[in-house]
């Protein structure tokens, strides 16, 4: 009997993708599709590869990043159909909850993470013997967004207008604040807590390290609550994942970026794939810790994770990232190999 995965603190990505409606074709240029089977009654090896294994069994433990949530979401659904025995536990707590709380305390097998691990997380790891291995997963496009009843923003924001809305350093209360010719209405500010990976990488791409990230805004770890609350009113600005943006076309507005002296940018698979999207795309990370590689059903999940990470059809058309290069795709198997392979020695 095929066990539902647990999802907690989070809502699934059935019901996400169910409620808001799908995304339709990215059409990126140099981006492969792998195993077309998946989904179906194909079998995998345990690598993922397609073959004949069935006796995978164990529970795998996933907490961190909720920009990566709706793609391990999709891969662990994959997994399960095709080994029932297995059951993914998903929690979505942030990049730096999941590694703080769960990742580094040894509690979890795997921290999903939309920023690189920090020198402070590799010494809390370290204290515990956690190794982590880094496995790069997608790439995204950071997505600042209004509501469709903003009728003032047109070209799109700079850099240092965001800068403006966001910094601590800044004084601006109001849109007039930012732009005299904007509306003299109070801004309304939703984004990710300060445990979020999205948080860390707008601070660090925007704000810098010489300011601090404004604290009197709207906070939270549930995307949703983002949207919700942007969409709700005329004067409201936030950020967030492209994925769930790319899910609410039709609930509220990108806004283009203009990074220095280059165009407006919209956020795309596509312009975030050719680098022009400045400086908002990112990549998207989950790391796997080197001991639990040594169960067999870890390490399988984890390289039909980065197999599947060419798939066009899930990681762009299903859940809204660009999918790894194939050289991307071979170098983390190739991590993969050398940590199990340690652990042999």
């Amino acid at each position: 009997m095929t066990r539902e995965p647990r999802r907690t603190h989070t809502f699934s990505r059935r019901a996400l993708l169910g409620s808001l409606g799908g995304l339709g074709g990215a059409g990126l240029a140099g981006c492969t599709q792998r195993n077309p089977n998946l989904g179906s009654t194909a079998e995998p090896t345990s690598d993922g590869t397609g073959g004949g294994s069935e006796t995978l069994s164990g529970d795998i433990n996933i907490a961190g990043s909720s920009t990566v949530f709706p793609l391990a979401t999709a891969m662990s659904e994959r997994f399960e159909e095709i080994y029932p025995e297995i059951d993914v536990s998903l929690q979505s707590t942030g990049s730096g909850g999941g590694f703080a709380n769960y990742f580094c305390t040894g509690q979890t097998d795997f921290n999903n993470a939309s920023r690189p691990i920090q020198s402070e997380e590799e010494d809390q790891c370290a204290g515990n013997d956690v190794e982590p291995v880094e496995l790069k997963v997608a790439t995204d496009a950071l997505t600042v967004i209004v509501s469709n009843d903003n009728d003032f923003i047109e070209q799109g924001l700079t850099v240092e207008q965001l800068y403006e809305i966001w910094s601590e350093e800044s004084s601006a209360e109001t849109w007039a604040d930012v732009d005299e010719a904007w509306p003299d209405e109070p801004l309304e500010l939703y984004g990710p807590s300060d445990a979020s990976g999205t948080y860390d990488y707008f601070n660090e791409a925007v704000i810098g390290e010489e300011a601090s990230h404004r604290q009197d805004y709207s906070p939270t770890e549930q995307d949703r609550t983002i949207l919700q609350g942007v969409a709700g009113s005329q004067y409201a600005i936030g950020y967030l994942g492209f994925a769930y943006y790319s899910q609410n076309r039709d609930s509220v507005r990108a806004v283009p970026i203009k990074d220095g002296d280059g165009d407006y940018v919209e956020p795309s698979l596509e312009t975030a794939l050719e680098g022009e999207y400045t400086p908002l795309s990112r990549p998207l990370f989950t790391y796997p810790k080197v001991s639990a590689l040594r169960n067999e059903y870890v390490e399988a999940f984890a390289r039909f994770w980065i197999d599947n990470s060419t798939d066009e059809s899930i990681v762009a058309d299903e859940v809204g990232y660009v999918p790894l290069s194939e050289a991307e795709r071979e170098r983390m198997l190739g991590r993969i190999y050398a940590a199990v392979e340690g652990l042999n020695e």
